[in-house]
């Protein structure tokens, strides 16, 4: 039986006592597990396991202990530990096998930020609803990202866009280079909240049909005026850059959707 000292937050080292469960999320730099407050406990215990994963103390792959054992860890009733097993697996985070125990099976920031997608955005939202919040949110983030992104990372948006120059002279992934150069944009905004909801965004709008020759073409062209903004911290200019982007964007893909109903 864990001592609750092992979890207060003083983080006191774990003696041999503690578990390997707890053991081995210390070696990976995790902070203490700690008693969750008794008033919607599994909130508390869904909070701390999320923490961990998105931390990367906790991979995909990894067992977690039996119903048990994280309700010795976490000091709370078994019932609480089902609650909070429960929500984690709504939110598609951890998966049960029957007579194997539970398992993580997020694995990035992108997979914590589908249950968020899911909320925000249906299968029967439009595809022009969808663009027009990126035309809102965007142009904001290229501003911030001109005024906050550090030297070496505006350097990597240069890489990202040499390597998806290669792309679209050849046949690679056009789509995967995109949603790079559209995921470092939106760090170097240094606005988390910002950031999780284009993770969401970025999901709801890539297309694998719609990356055509003159799509590929205009979203590099785009990407480069943007980069020539950032790099000179001009945030003006960085949002306009964005909105001529996204415009050209949006006449080529609505186009092509047209295309495909009258195909129909």
């Amino acid at each position: 039986m864990l001592n609750a000292q092992f979890f207060l937050p003083g983080e006191r080292k774990l003696t041999d006592e503690a578990p390997d469960f707890i053991k081995s999320i210390e070696k990976r730099g995790g902070g203490m597990l700690k008693p969750v407050v008794k008033k919607r406990a599994y909130e508390d215990v869904v909070k701390q396991i999320r923490a961990l994963i998105k931390r990367g103390r906790l991979k995909q792959g990894d067992q977690l202990p039996n119903e048990r054992e994280l309700s010795d860890i976490f000091k709370v009733s078994r019932a609480t530990v089902r609650d909070a097993i429960l929500f984690l697996k709504i939110m598609k985070l951890v998966d049960q096998r029957q007579g194997y125990g539970t398992y993580v099976i997020a694995s990035s920031e992108e997979d914590l930020v589908q249950p968020l997608a899911s909320s925000f955005f249906h299968e029967k939202d439009d595809l022009i609803d969808i663009f027009f919040v990126r035309k809102i949110i965007e142009p904001e983030v290229a501003r911030l990202a001109s005024e906050n992104g550090a030297r070496q990372q505006v350097d990597k948006l240069g890489k990202i866009l040499r390597q998806q120059e290669k792309v679209v002279a050849g046949d690679g992934n056009a789509i995967k280079m995109d949603t790079k150069f559209r995921r470092l944009l939106a760090q170097l905004a240094k606005n988390k909240v910002l950031e999780r909801l284009l993770l969401a965004l970025f999901d709801k709008t890539r297309e694998t049909h719609l990356q055509s020759d003159e799509r590929k073409e205009k979203s590099l062209q785009g990407h480069y005026d943007i980069l020539a903004a950032v790099k000179i911290g001009n945030g003006r200019m960085a949002r306009q850059a964005m909105c001529r982007h996204l415009e050209d964007v949006e006449s080529i893909l609505f186009r092509k959707k047209r295309g495909n109903r009258k195909a129909v």
